[in-house]
């Protein structure tokens, strides 16, 4: 069995770019993939997770502070 000439030249143009310097390519390529995905991606920065979160807990104090009050007036009444 023979193989198409379009392997053939993929597998050739392959050899040739691993010939190069194919550590470099490798993660310049892969670093350019995964900056792409991460881009389309709906995600945020580490930094913008830890300030939410701290506004999170200053709100789910003042919640928990609210809701004792009122408890306590509708115990009054």
């Amino acid at each position: 069995m023979t193989t198409p000439p379009f392997v053939d030249d993929l597998a050739q143009r392959f050899k040739d770019m691993m010939a190069q310097n194919p550590a470099a390519d490798i993660e310049k390529n892969f670093k350019l993939v995964v900056q792409g995905a991460l881009s389309r991606m709906d995600i945020v920065t580490r930094d913008e997770f830890d300030r939410q979160r701290e506004v999170l807990t200053k709100t789910r104090e003042k919640l928990d502070l609210l809701e004792e009050k009122v408890a306590a007036l509708e115990k009054k009444n």
